[in-house]
C-alpha cells in the first residue's frame, strides 16, 4: 500500500503543529521541509515528533556535504527520516546510511536536480537508501511543459522503493498509486487547502 507523507513547508513551529494536528490521523509520514527547518531549527523537529511519537517524522536536510554529522543531528534531534540529494558524491549518502543503521533510521536520498533519476535511484538504492524521491522542486513544477509523468515513468523504471513529491494531488493520486511508488508526497495540495484535514482524508482514501 501507497503511504501519504504531508510535506509541511510552512514557517513557525506553530503553524507545523497546527497543521500536523490536524492531518496526523491521515497521514504516515510528517515531513518538516527544508524551509521550515532552516526559519526554525532543529527544535522543531523535536517539537513535532514530541506531539506526534507514532508518526514518521521526515527532516528534509537536503544534505550535499557531512552526511555522517548532519544525519546524527537530526536523528538526535527526533527524526526518523532525512534526506541527501542524489547529487551528493556516494560516500556522504553512505556516511548517512552508516548513522542511520546504527541509530534504526532511515536515509532518503532526493533527486531533485539529477537528470537521469531512474539510473541514480539503483545506484542510491545500493548504497542503502530507505527509498528513493523522485523529486520536481517548486520552482521546477513552475516551468512550462512541467509533467508529474515524467516522475512518474521514471520511477517505475527504476525498480527501486520509491516516493513521488512534486504535483501530487487529488487529481494525480490515483496515477501515482498506478505507478507503484511507496510514498505520495503532497505539500501544497494539503497546506494550501481551505480544510487540511479533508483535503489530506480524501487522498488517504485514494491509496
Amino acid at each position: 500500500m501507497t503511504r501519504l507523507q504531508v510535506a509541511i513547508d510552512l514557517l513557525s513551529t506553530e503553524a507545523a503543529l497546527e497543521l500536523a494536528g490536524k492531518v496526523a490521523p491521515y497521514v504516515d509520514i510528517i515531513e518538516l521541509g527544508t524551509p521550515l527547518i532552516k526559519s526554525e531549527g532543529l527544535p522543531v523537529i523535536r517539537a513535532v515528533k514530541n506531539a506526534h511519537p507514532d508518526k514518521t517524522v521526515f527532516a528534509d536536510l537536503k544534505t550535499a556535504d557531512a552526511g555522517a554529522l548532519e544525519a546524527q543531528i537530526a536523528f538526535d534531534a527526533g527524526a526518523d527520516l532525512i534526506t541527501v540529494l542524489g547529487s551528493a558524491d556516494n560516500s556522504t549518502i553512505a556516511g548517512a546510511v552508516a548513522v542511520a543503521k546504527e541509530k534504526g533510521k532511515g536515509v532518503v536520498v532526493d533527486l531533485i536536480g539529477v537528470p537521469d533519476k531512474a539510473t541514480r535511484a539503483r545506484e542510491v538504492h545500493a548504497l542503502g537508501a530507505e527509498f528513493v524521491e523522485f523529486h520536481a522542486g517548486l520552482d521546477e513544477q513552475a516551468q512550462p511543459g512541467f509533467s508529474l509523468d515524467t516522475l512518474l515513468t521514471a520511477g517505475t523504471a527504476s525498480e527501486v522503493p520509491f516516493s513521488v513529491a512534486g504535483g501530487v494531488s487529488a487529481t494525480t493520486i490515483e496515477a501515482v498509486k498506478a505507478s507503484g511508488a511507496s510514498v505520495a508526497v503532497a505539500g501544497g495540495a494539503i497546506y494550501s487547502a481551505t480544510d487540511p484535514a479533508a483535503a489530506a482524508a480524501e487522498l488517504r482514501a485514494a491509496l
